[in-house]
Protein backbone atom coordinates (compact mmCIF):
# COMPACT_ATOMS: atom_id res chain seq x y z
CA UNK A 1 0.00 0.00 0.00
CA UNK A 2 1.13 3.40 -1.01
CA UNK A 3 -0.33 6.77 0.05
CA UNK A 4 -1.21 8.83 -3.37
CA UNK A 5 -1.27 12.79 -3.80
CA UNK A 6 -4.66 12.54 -2.33
CA UNK A 7 -3.50 11.02 1.31
CA UNK A 8 -5.39 7.86 0.39
CA UNK A 9 -3.76 4.41 0.74
CA UNK A 10 -4.06 2.62 -2.25
CA UNK A 11 -1.97 -0.81 -3.28
CA UNK A 12 -0.13 -0.83 -6.08
CA UNK A 13 -1.04 -3.70 -7.59
CA UNK A 14 -4.42 -5.09 -7.51
CA UNK A 15 -6.08 -8.81 -9.05
CA UNK A 16 -2.18 -9.28 -10.02
CA UNK A 17 -2.18 -5.97 -11.91
CA UNK A 18 0.32 -3.29 -11.48
CA UNK A 19 -1.63 -0.14 -10.24
CA UNK A 20 -0.36 3.62 -10.84
CA UNK A 21 -1.25 6.02 -7.56
CA UNK A 22 -3.05 8.93 -8.14
CA UNK A 23 -0.29 11.19 -8.86
CA UNK A 24 -2.66 14.89 -8.44
CA UNK A 25 -4.50 16.38 -11.16
CA UNK A 26 -2.91 16.61 -14.55
CA UNK A 27 0.40 15.52 -13.05
CA UNK A 28 0.34 11.56 -14.74
CA UNK A 29 1.62 12.10 -18.36
CA UNK A 30 0.66 8.57 -20.19
CA UNK A 31 3.64 7.26 -22.40
CA UNK A 32 3.99 4.87 -24.99
CA UNK A 33 0.82 4.00 -28.29
CA UNK A 34 -2.47 3.29 -28.28
CA UNK A 35 -3.53 -0.40 -28.25
CA UNK A 36 -4.56 -1.73 -31.26
CA UNK A 37 -5.87 -5.31 -32.23
CA UNK A 38 -5.01 -7.99 -34.54
CA UNK A 39 -5.00 -7.01 -38.27
CA UNK A 40 -7.70 -8.66 -40.10
CA UNK A 41 -7.99 -9.50 -43.35
CA UNK A 42 -11.69 -9.24 -45.98
CA UNK A 43 -11.01 -12.35 -47.38
CA UNK A 44 -11.51 -14.19 -43.54
CA UNK A 45 -15.14 -12.82 -44.06
CA UNK A 46 -18.00 -13.75 -46.17
CA UNK A 47 -17.53 -12.16 -49.79
CA UNK A 48 -21.29 -10.97 -49.65
CA UNK A 49 -20.47 -8.98 -46.69
CA UNK A 50 -23.38 -11.25 -44.63
CA UNK A 51 -22.09 -12.08 -41.23
CA UNK A 52 -25.38 -13.47 -39.65
CA UNK A 53 -25.20 -16.28 -37.83
CA UNK A 54 -27.83 -18.42 -36.56
CA UNK A 55 -27.30 -17.98 -32.70
CA UNK A 56 -25.59 -15.75 -30.17
CA UNK A 57 -24.16 -18.96 -28.50
CA UNK A 58 -23.00 -19.74 -32.47
CA UNK A 59 -21.31 -16.46 -32.63
CA UNK A 60 -19.82 -16.61 -29.08
CA UNK A 61 -18.23 -19.97 -29.64
CA UNK A 62 -17.07 -18.85 -33.04
CA UNK A 63 -15.38 -16.06 -30.98
CA UNK A 64 -13.60 -18.54 -28.91
CA UNK A 65 -15.26 -18.10 -26.10
CA UNK A 66 -13.20 -19.67 -23.19
CA UNK A 67 -11.93 -19.45 -19.62
CA UNK A 68 -10.84 -16.44 -18.34
CA UNK A 69 -11.90 -13.86 -21.33
CA UNK A 70 -13.03 -10.42 -20.72
CA UNK A 71 -16.49 -9.35 -21.97
CA UNK A 72 -17.74 -6.36 -22.46
CA UNK A 73 -21.17 -4.57 -22.52
CA UNK A 74 -22.74 -1.77 -22.70
CA UNK A 75 -25.62 0.28 -21.11
CA UNK A 76 -27.33 2.21 -23.44
CA UNK A 77 -30.37 -0.65 -22.07
CA UNK A 78 -30.06 0.67 -18.64
CA UNK A 79 -32.77 -1.53 -16.64
CA UNK A 80 -34.32 -2.95 -19.67
CA UNK A 81 -31.55 -4.37 -20.66
CA UNK A 82 -31.66 -7.95 -21.47
CA UNK A 83 -28.49 -9.10 -23.64
CA UNK A 84 -26.37 -9.21 -20.85
CA UNK A 85 -27.86 -11.47 -18.93
CA UNK A 86 -28.24 -13.50 -22.05
CA UNK A 87 -24.17 -13.61 -22.96
CA UNK A 88 -23.94 -15.14 -19.16
CA UNK A 89 -26.57 -18.04 -19.63
CA UNK A 90 -24.97 -18.93 -22.57
CA UNK A 91 -21.27 -19.01 -21.08
CA UNK A 92 -22.52 -20.93 -17.95
CA UNK A 93 -24.42 -23.39 -20.07
CA UNK A 94 -20.80 -24.16 -21.82
CA UNK A 95 -18.79 -24.57 -18.53
CA UNK A 96 -17.02 -21.36 -19.05
CA UNK A 97 -15.09 -20.02 -15.98
CA UNK A 98 -13.33 -17.09 -14.33
CA UNK A 99 -14.73 -14.59 -16.98
CA UNK A 100 -14.10 -10.99 -16.64
CA UNK A 101 -17.48 -8.94 -17.16
CA UNK A 102 -16.49 -5.24 -18.59
CA UNK A 103 -19.66 -3.52 -18.48
CA UNK A 104 -20.23 0.46 -19.30
CA UNK A 105 -22.57 0.17 -15.88
CA UNK A 106 -24.82 -2.67 -14.58
CA UNK A 107 -28.66 -1.97 -13.49
CA UNK A 108 -30.65 -3.62 -11.15
CA UNK A 109 -31.70 -5.84 -13.64
CA UNK A 110 -28.29 -7.58 -13.74
CA UNK A 111 -28.83 -9.25 -10.40
CA UNK A 112 -29.84 -11.82 -12.45
CA UNK A 113 -25.44 -12.81 -12.56
CA UNK A 114 -25.51 -13.07 -8.99
CA UNK A 115 -25.29 -16.89 -8.99
CA UNK A 116 -23.01 -16.69 -12.11
CA UNK A 117 -20.57 -14.56 -9.93
CA UNK A 118 -21.13 -17.32 -7.31
CA UNK A 119 -20.37 -20.06 -9.19
CA UNK A 120 -17.20 -18.82 -10.59
CA UNK A 121 -18.46 -18.17 -14.15
CA UNK A 122 -17.99 -14.21 -13.41
CA UNK A 123 -15.27 -13.80 -11.33
CA UNK A 124 -14.69 -9.53 -11.23
CA UNK A 125 -16.93 -6.96 -12.96
CA UNK A 126 -15.04 -3.21 -14.20
CA UNK A 127 -18.10 -0.97 -14.54
CA UNK A 128 -19.77 0.88 -12.35
CA UNK A 129 -21.95 -1.84 -9.85
CA UNK A 130 -25.12 -0.63 -9.21
CA UNK A 131 -27.90 -1.44 -7.14
CA UNK A 132 -27.68 -4.90 -6.09
CA UNK A 133 -24.38 -6.12 -7.33
CA UNK A 134 -23.25 -3.50 -5.76
CA UNK A 135 -24.36 -4.86 -2.60
CA UNK A 136 -22.96 -7.86 -3.46
CA UNK A 137 -19.39 -6.54 -4.17
CA UNK A 138 -19.55 -4.51 -1.10
CA UNK A 139 -19.87 -7.65 1.11
CA UNK A 140 -16.55 -9.23 0.18
CA UNK A 141 -18.57 -11.99 -2.61
CA UNK A 142 -16.90 -10.91 -5.84
CA UNK A 143 -14.37 -13.41 -5.92
CA UNK A 144 -11.84 -10.71 -7.44
CA UNK A 145 -11.93 -6.73 -6.31
CA UNK A 146 -13.62 -4.87 -9.06
CA UNK A 147 -12.81 -1.18 -10.58
CA UNK A 148 -14.53 1.67 -11.43
CA UNK A 149 -13.75 4.17 -14.17
CA UNK A 150 -15.79 6.88 -15.42
CA UNK A 151 -17.30 7.19 -18.89
CA UNK A 152 -14.14 8.34 -19.91
CA UNK A 153 -11.85 6.35 -18.19
CA UNK A 154 -13.39 3.63 -19.47
CA UNK A 155 -12.43 4.93 -22.87
CA UNK A 156 -9.11 5.52 -21.81
CA UNK A 157 -8.37 1.97 -20.37
CA UNK A 158 -9.64 0.24 -23.55
CA UNK A 159 -7.51 2.62 -25.92
CA UNK A 160 -4.53 2.51 -24.14
CA UNK A 161 -4.59 -1.18 -23.45
CA UNK A 162 -4.88 -1.32 -20.02
CA UNK A 163 -8.28 -3.45 -20.17
CA UNK A 164 -7.99 -5.64 -23.32
CA UNK A 165 -11.19 -7.14 -24.21
CA UNK A 166 -11.49 -10.40 -25.86
CA UNK A 167 -15.33 -10.51 -27.43
CA UNK A 168 -16.76 -7.34 -26.64
CA UNK A 169 -21.54 -7.97 -27.42
CA UNK A 170 -22.75 -4.63 -28.76
CA UNK A 171 -26.99 -4.59 -28.36
CA UNK A 172 -27.88 -2.57 -31.68
CA UNK A 173 -31.37 -1.67 -32.01
CA UNK A 174 -30.86 -1.12 -36.00
CA UNK A 175 -28.51 -2.99 -37.61
CA UNK A 176 -27.71 -4.79 -41.16
CA UNK A 177 -26.16 -8.15 -42.05
CA UNK A 178 -22.77 -6.23 -42.05
CA UNK A 179 -22.89 -5.09 -38.72
CA UNK A 180 -23.41 -1.43 -39.46
CA UNK A 181 -25.59 -0.45 -36.10
CA UNK A 182 -27.53 2.61 -34.76
CA UNK A 183 -29.92 3.02 -31.81
CA UNK A 184 -32.34 4.99 -33.63
CA UNK A 185 -35.20 3.14 -34.66
CA UNK A 186 -37.11 -0.28 -33.32
CA UNK A 187 -38.35 -1.95 -30.88
CA UNK A 188 -35.69 -1.56 -28.49
CA UNK A 189 -34.67 1.79 -29.17
CA UNK A 190 -32.09 3.68 -27.17
CA UNK A 191 -31.50 6.79 -28.77
CA UNK A 192 -27.26 6.70 -29.53
CA UNK A 193 -24.48 3.50 -28.95
CA UNK A 194 -21.56 5.90 -27.96
CA UNK A 195 -20.57 4.12 -24.92
CA UNK A 196 -20.37 1.00 -27.27
CA UNK A 197 -17.70 2.79 -29.73
CA UNK A 198 -14.59 1.95 -28.12
CA UNK A 199 -15.71 -1.82 -27.63
CA UNK A 200 -16.52 -1.58 -31.39
CA UNK A 201 -13.07 -0.34 -32.49
CA UNK A 202 -10.28 -2.37 -29.76
CA UNK A 203 -11.67 -5.27 -29.16
CA UNK A 204 -10.45 -8.45 -30.75
CA UNK A 205 -13.57 -9.69 -31.47
CA UNK A 206 -16.97 -7.94 -31.77
CA UNK A 207 -20.91 -9.37 -32.51
CA UNK A 208 -23.44 -7.20 -33.19
CA UNK A 209 -27.09 -8.43 -31.67
CA UNK A 210 -30.41 -6.87 -32.84
CA UNK A 211 -33.51 -7.42 -32.90
CA UNK A 212 -34.42 -5.08 -35.56
CA UNK A 213 -32.52 -5.81 -38.72
CA UNK A 214 -32.50 -4.00 -41.93
CA UNK A 215 -31.45 -4.22 -45.56
CA UNK A 216 -28.04 -2.52 -46.06
CA UNK A 217 -26.87 0.06 -45.41
CA UNK A 218 -28.48 0.73 -41.77
CA UNK A 219 -28.17 4.53 -42.11
CA UNK A 220 -26.63 6.26 -40.43
CA UNK A 221 -24.65 3.94 -38.58
CA UNK A 222 -22.92 4.50 -34.87
CA UNK A 223 -20.92 1.53 -34.93
CA UNK A 224 -19.44 0.84 -38.26
CA UNK A 225 -19.47 -3.06 -39.70
CA UNK A 226 -15.98 -2.76 -40.35
CA UNK A 227 -15.20 -3.50 -37.26
CA UNK A 228 -17.72 -6.41 -36.69
CA UNK A 229 -17.06 -10.21 -36.55
CA UNK A 230 -20.22 -11.74 -36.50
CA UNK A 231 -23.88 -10.27 -36.35
CA UNK A 232 -27.31 -11.79 -34.86
CA UNK A 233 -30.83 -11.30 -34.93
CA UNK A 234 -32.60 -12.03 -31.48
CA UNK A 235 -36.35 -11.97 -30.71
CA UNK A 236 -35.81 -9.19 -28.13
CA UNK A 237 -32.88 -7.21 -26.85
CA UNK A 238 -34.74 -4.82 -23.99
CA UNK A 239 -37.09 -4.09 -22.55
CA UNK A 240 -38.81 -0.27 -23.97
CA UNK A 241 -40.61 0.68 -20.68
CA UNK A 242 -37.42 -0.14 -18.86
CA UNK A 243 -34.97 1.20 -21.63
CA UNK A 244 -36.88 4.69 -21.50
CA UNK A 245 -39.16 6.43 -19.52
CA UNK A 246 -41.96 8.29 -21.17
CA UNK A 247 -41.45 11.10 -19.39
CA UNK A 248 -38.49 12.36 -17.00
CA UNK A 249 -40.28 14.13 -13.54
CA UNK A 250 -38.98 17.16 -12.60
CA UNK A 251 -39.15 16.88 -8.52
CA UNK A 252 -41.86 18.28 -6.34
CA UNK A 253 -40.04 18.55 -3.06
CA UNK A 254 -40.10 21.53 -1.44
CA UNK A 255 -36.34 21.12 -0.76
CA UNK A 256 -35.22 20.00 -3.79
CA UNK A 257 -36.83 22.09 -5.77
CA UNK A 258 -35.19 25.41 -3.39
CA UNK A 259 -31.78 23.28 -4.37
CA UNK A 260 -32.26 24.21 -7.82
CA UNK A 261 -33.82 27.60 -7.38
CA UNK A 262 -30.27 28.80 -5.99
CA UNK A 263 -28.52 27.33 -8.10
CA UNK A 264 -29.86 29.20 -11.07
CA UNK A 265 -29.92 32.16 -9.11
CA UNK A 266 -26.57 31.56 -8.24
CA UNK A 267 -25.38 31.32 -12.24
CA UNK A 268 -27.32 34.09 -13.01
CA UNK A 269 -25.34 36.20 -10.03
CA UNK A 270 -21.89 35.22 -11.70
CA UNK A 271 -22.75 35.84 -14.79
CA UNK A 272 -22.74 32.88 -16.30
CA UNK A 273 -26.20 32.55 -18.40
CA UNK A 274 -25.45 34.55 -21.09
CA UNK A 275 -25.54 34.55 -24.73
CA UNK A 276 -23.87 31.98 -25.95
CA UNK A 277 -23.09 29.66 -23.11
CA UNK A 278 -23.08 26.42 -22.43
CA UNK A 279 -24.47 24.28 -19.97
CA UNK A 280 -24.99 20.27 -18.55
CA UNK A 281 -27.58 19.00 -15.86
CA UNK A 282 -28.62 15.45 -15.85
CA UNK A 283 -31.71 14.11 -15.76
CA UNK A 284 -32.66 13.65 -12.33
CA UNK A 285 -35.28 15.81 -10.59
CA UNK A 286 -33.13 18.42 -8.94
CA UNK A 287 -31.22 18.81 -12.22
CA UNK A 288 -34.01 19.06 -14.15
CA UNK A 289 -35.09 21.77 -12.33
CA UNK A 290 -32.17 23.41 -12.81
CA UNK A 291 -32.60 23.32 -16.54
CA UNK A 292 -36.83 24.57 -16.20
CA UNK A 293 -35.13 28.00 -13.78
CA UNK A 294 -32.78 28.39 -16.68
CA UNK A 295 -35.30 28.00 -19.29
CA UNK A 296 -37.29 31.15 -17.28
CA UNK A 297 -34.05 33.15 -17.11
CA UNK A 298 -33.18 32.74 -20.77
CA UNK A 299 -36.52 33.45 -21.59
CA UNK A 300 -36.40 36.63 -19.37
CA UNK A 301 -32.87 37.94 -20.96
CA UNK A 302 -34.12 37.14 -24.40
CA UNK A 303 -30.79 35.09 -24.66
CA UNK A 304 -30.12 31.62 -25.92
CA UNK A 305 -27.27 28.78 -25.23
CA UNK A 306 -25.03 27.59 -27.93
CA UNK A 307 -25.15 23.65 -26.79
CA UNK A 308 -26.19 21.73 -24.48
CA UNK A 309 -24.46 18.77 -23.50
CA UNK A 310 -26.77 14.99 -22.26
CA UNK A 311 -28.24 13.02 -21.61
CA UNK A 312 -31.54 14.53 -23.06
CA UNK A 313 -34.80 14.33 -21.81
CA UNK A 314 -37.98 16.15 -22.99
CA UNK A 315 -37.21 19.24 -21.12
CA UNK A 316 -33.84 19.70 -23.02
CA UNK A 317 -35.86 19.00 -26.30
CA UNK A 318 -38.35 21.63 -25.29
CA UNK A 319 -35.35 24.03 -24.99
CA UNK A 320 -33.89 23.20 -28.40
CA UNK A 321 -37.77 22.97 -30.04
CA UNK A 322 -38.43 26.40 -28.92
CA UNK A 323 -35.37 28.07 -29.87
CA UNK A 324 -33.59 28.27 -26.93
CA UNK A 325 -30.40 25.80 -27.58
CA UNK A 326 -28.45 25.99 -30.90
CA UNK A 327 -27.46 21.97 -30.43
CA UNK A 328 -27.47 19.00 -28.05
CA UNK A 329 -24.36 17.10 -27.66
CA UNK A 330 -25.85 14.02 -26.64
CA UNK A 331 -23.81 11.17 -24.69
CA UNK A 332 -26.95 9.32 -23.43
CA UNK A 333 -30.54 9.38 -24.06
CA UNK A 334 -33.26 9.85 -20.75
CA UNK A 335 -36.61 9.36 -22.48
CA UNK A 336 -38.40 8.78 -25.36
CA UNK A 337 -38.93 12.50 -26.53
CA UNK A 338 -34.96 12.29 -26.00
CA UNK A 339 -35.14 9.61 -28.92
CA UNK A 340 -37.41 10.97 -31.24
CA UNK A 341 -35.32 14.61 -31.36
CA UNK A 342 -32.03 12.57 -32.16
CA UNK A 343 -33.90 11.02 -35.05
CA UNK A 344 -35.26 13.81 -36.51
CA UNK A 345 -33.04 16.85 -35.61
CA UNK A 346 -30.13 17.26 -36.76
CA UNK A 347 -28.73 19.78 -34.26
CA UNK A 348 -29.30 16.80 -31.36
CA UNK A 349 -26.39 14.87 -32.17
CA UNK A 350 -24.66 11.80 -30.76
CA UNK A 351 -21.12 11.87 -28.99
CA UNK A 352 -19.33 9.22 -27.26
CA UNK A 353 -17.28 9.35 -24.10
CA UNK A 354 -14.21 9.76 -26.72
CA UNK A 355 -15.44 13.18 -28.09
CA UNK A 356 -16.81 14.51 -24.68
CA UNK A 357 -14.30 12.91 -21.71
CA UNK A 358 -11.68 11.03 -22.72
CA UNK A 359 -8.63 12.25 -20.88
CA UNK A 360 -5.98 10.87 -22.93
CA UNK A 361 -6.82 12.58 -26.55
CA UNK A 362 -6.24 16.00 -27.44
CA UNK A 363 -8.84 17.49 -25.35
CA UNK A 364 -12.15 16.79 -25.09
CA UNK A 365 -16.00 18.51 -24.80
CA UNK A 366 -15.83 18.74 -21.12
CA UNK A 367 -13.59 21.81 -21.47
CA UNK A 368 -16.21 23.80 -23.72
CA UNK A 369 -18.70 23.34 -21.04
CA UNK A 370 -19.48 26.65 -18.85
CA UNK A 371 -21.46 25.20 -16.13
CA UNK A 372 -22.05 21.80 -15.31
CA UNK A 373 -24.74 20.41 -12.33
CA UNK A 374 -23.85 17.31 -10.68
CA UNK A 375 -25.09 15.05 -7.47
CA UNK A 376 -22.98 13.37 -4.97
CA UNK A 377 -23.61 11.17 -2.12
CA UNK A 378 -21.28 12.75 0.48
CA UNK A 379 -18.90 16.34 0.41
CA UNK A 380 -16.25 17.23 2.24
CA UNK A 381 -14.53 20.27 3.80
CA UNK A 382 -11.90 20.41 1.16
CA UNK A 383 -14.60 20.26 -1.42
CA UNK A 384 -14.39 16.82 -2.21
CA UNK A 385 -16.53 14.56 -3.11
CA UNK A 386 -18.36 10.92 -3.32
CA UNK A 387 -20.56 9.38 -5.63
CA UNK A 388 -20.29 5.60 -5.38
CA UNK A 389 -20.56 4.49 -1.65
CA UNK A 390 -23.26 6.07 0.80
CA UNK A 391 -22.00 7.00 4.10
CA UNK A 392 -22.33 3.24 5.22
CA UNK A 393 -19.39 2.09 3.18
CA UNK A 394 -22.07 -0.16 0.32
CA UNK A 395 -21.14 0.51 -3.02
CA UNK A 396 -24.99 1.43 -4.84
CA UNK A 397 -23.81 3.84 -7.33
CA UNK A 398 -21.49 3.96 -10.34
CA UNK A 399 -19.34 7.22 -11.31
CA UNK A 400 -20.60 7.40 -15.07
CA UNK A 401 -19.67 10.76 -16.62
CA UNK A 402 -19.32 12.15 -13.20
CA UNK A 403 -15.67 12.58 -13.18
CA UNK A 404 -15.00 14.19 -16.57
CA UNK A 405 -17.29 16.73 -15.63
CA UNK A 406 -15.16 18.10 -13.61
CA UNK A 407 -13.19 19.65 -16.14
CA UNK A 408 -15.87 22.22 -17.17
CA UNK A 409 -15.26 25.62 -16.54
CA UNK A 410 -17.65 26.08 -13.62
CA UNK A 411 -18.96 22.52 -11.66
CA UNK A 412 -21.94 23.12 -9.10
CA UNK A 413 -22.93 19.54 -6.45
CA UNK A 414 -26.92 20.80 -5.17
CA UNK A 415 -27.31 18.34 -2.30
CA UNK A 416 -29.51 18.52 0.62
CA UNK A 417 -27.38 19.29 3.46
CA UNK A 418 -28.54 16.04 5.28
CA UNK A 419 -30.48 12.73 4.05
CA UNK A 420 -32.30 10.59 6.33
CA UNK A 421 -30.84 12.52 9.21
CA UNK A 422 -27.15 11.72 7.96
CA UNK A 423 -25.33 15.04 6.87
CA UNK A 424 -24.00 15.28 3.66
CA UNK A 425 -21.17 17.41 4.38
CA UNK A 426 -18.57 15.45 6.42
CA UNK A 427 -14.95 16.07 7.70
CA UNK A 428 -13.40 13.32 4.83
CA UNK A 429 -15.92 11.51 2.36
CA UNK A 430 -15.62 7.72 2.53
CA UNK A 431 -15.03 7.31 -0.46
CA UNK A 432 -12.95 9.98 -3.29
CA UNK A 433 -13.68 9.83 -6.35
CA UNK A 434 -13.53 13.72 -7.55
CA UNK A 435 -10.18 16.12 -5.86
CA UNK A 436 -12.02 19.99 -4.43
CA UNK A 437 -9.57 21.80 -6.35
CA UNK A 438 -12.08 20.75 -9.39
CA UNK A 439 -15.23 21.60 -7.56
CA UNK A 440 -16.24 25.16 -7.09
CA UNK A 441 -20.18 25.33 -5.43
CA UNK A 442 -21.44 23.47 -2.81
CA UNK A 443 -24.96 24.31 -3.06
CA UNK A 444 -27.80 23.22 0.00
CA UNK A 445 -31.39 24.37 1.29
CA UNK A 446 -29.39 26.15 3.96
CA UNK A 447 -26.57 27.81 2.11
CA UNK A 448 -24.67 28.27 -0.83
CA UNK A 449 -20.39 27.60 0.09
CA UNK A 450 -18.14 29.33 -3.01
CA UNK A 451 -14.92 26.98 -2.88
CA UNK A 452 -12.08 29.95 -1.58
CA UNK A 453 -9.67 29.00 -4.87
CA UNK A 454 -12.81 30.33 -7.18
CA UNK A 455 -12.08 34.30 -5.92
CA UNK A 456 -13.86 34.88 -9.29
CA UNK A 457 -16.92 33.93 -8.46
CA UNK A 458 -16.99 34.84 -4.93
CA UNK A 459 -16.19 38.44 -5.97
CA UNK A 460 -18.95 38.72 -8.54
CA UNK A 461 -21.22 37.21 -6.62
CA UNK A 462 -20.56 39.46 -3.24
CA UNK A 463 -23.49 41.64 -3.73
CA UNK A 464 -26.25 39.33 -4.62
CA UNK A 465 -27.94 38.52 -1.42
CA UNK A 466 -27.97 34.86 -1.87
CA UNK A 467 -26.97 33.00 1.48
CA UNK A 468 -23.31 32.28 1.78
CA UNK A 469 -21.95 30.11 4.14
CA UNK A 470 -18.57 28.15 4.41
CA UNK A 471 -18.52 24.65 3.98
CA UNK A 472 -17.61 24.31 7.61
CA UNK A 473 -20.60 26.26 8.71
CA UNK A 474 -22.41 24.12 6.90
CA UNK A 475 -21.31 21.05 8.26
CA UNK A 476 -21.60 22.19 11.76
CA UNK A 477 -25.25 22.96 10.80
CA UNK A 478 -26.11 19.88 9.45
CA UNK A 479 -24.37 18.02 12.51
CA UNK A 480 -26.56 20.53 15.48
CA UNK A 481 -29.67 19.03 13.29
CA UNK A 482 -28.73 15.34 13.03
CA UNK A 483 -25.41 14.79 15.16
CA UNK A 484 -21.93 14.04 14.09
CA UNK A 485 -22.18 11.19 12.42
CA UNK A 486 -19.57 7.91 13.03
CA UNK A 487 -17.28 6.46 10.47
CA UNK A 488 -18.59 3.14 9.02
CA UNK A 489 -16.89 0.43 9.95
CA UNK A 490 -14.82 -1.48 7.45
CA UNK A 491 -12.64 -4.62 7.02
CA UNK A 492 -9.10 -4.25 5.38
CA UNK A 493 -9.96 -6.38 2.16
CA UNK A 494 -10.78 -3.87 -0.87
CA UNK A 495 -13.33 -5.51 -2.78
CA UNK A 496 -12.89 -2.19 -5.59
CA UNK A 497 -10.66 0.24 -6.84
CA UNK A 498 -11.71 3.96 -8.08
CA UNK A 499 -10.04 4.97 -10.89
CA UNK A 500 -9.24 8.90 -11.65
CA UNK A 501 -9.99 9.67 -15.49
CA UNK A 502 -6.04 9.50 -16.58
CA UNK A 503 -6.08 5.60 -15.44
CA UNK A 504 -4.21 6.39 -11.84
CA UNK A 505 -5.74 5.01 -8.55
CA UNK A 506 -7.59 7.27 -6.62
CA UNK A 507 -8.88 5.75 -3.80
CA UNK A 508 -10.42 1.84 -2.68
CA UNK A 509 -13.88 0.44 -1.81
CA UNK A 510 -13.33 -1.99 1.11
CA UNK A 511 -15.32 -4.30 2.43
CA UNK A 512 -18.54 -3.44 4.83
CA UNK A 513 -19.11 -4.89 8.48
CA UNK A 514 -21.57 -7.64 8.01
Amino acid sequence: MIRNAAGRYVPTELNGEKQIPYMGVGKYIPSGTKHAPAIRSNSEFPEDGNKMVSSLKEALQKAGLKDGMTISTHHHFRNGDLLANMIFDIAHELGVKNLRWFPSASFPCHAHLIPYLEDGTITAIEGSMNGPLGKFVSEGKMKSAGMLRSHGGRYQAIQDGEVKIDIAVIGAPTADVFGNANGLHGPSACGLLGFALADSQYADKVIVVTDNLVPFPCIPWQIQGNYVDFTVLVDKLGDPEKIVSGTTQITKSPDRLLLAELTAKFCDAAGIIKDGFSFQAGAGGTSLSVAEYFRAIMRQKGIKARFARGGSNKYLVEMMEEGLVDYILDGQTFDLDGVRSMAQNPNHTWTSPFTSYNYHSKGNFAQFVDVVILGATEVDLGFNANVVTHSDGYLLHGIGGWQNCLFSKTVIIPVPLFRDRIPVVRDEVTTLCGPGELIDVIVTERGIAINPLRKDLIEKTRDSGLPFKTITELKEEAEKICGKPSKPVLQEKIVAGIKWVDGTLIDVVRQVQS
